[in-house]
């Protein structure tokens, strides 16, 4: 039953093949897409902090977003 499954009448080794390229492409984009978000992130915050504190609660009252960036950025340092 199993080994029917798996070999799928002679089709499995493309379907599980393209099924393993498919998963190692989306892990792929995830990872270099979350470096990315951390790279911009952190970009983001020194930019904030040059700011004066004035200017820093103005942005931060004006969207949540950035409040919670620094937020997470606090309890990684």
């Amino acid at each position: 039953m199993i080994q029917q499954f798996v070999s799928m009448n002679g089709y499995g080794l493309y379907v599980w093949l393209s099924f393993g390229l498919v998963t190692l492409a989306c892990a792929f984009l995830y990872v270099k897409t979350k470096r990315t978000l951390k790279k911009y992130e952190k970009e983001f915050l020194t930019e904030l902090r040059t700011l004066s504190e004035k200017e820093q609660k103005a942005v931060m009252e004006k969207s949540k977003i950035v409040s919670q960036i620094y937020l997470s950025s606090s309890k990684t340092n």
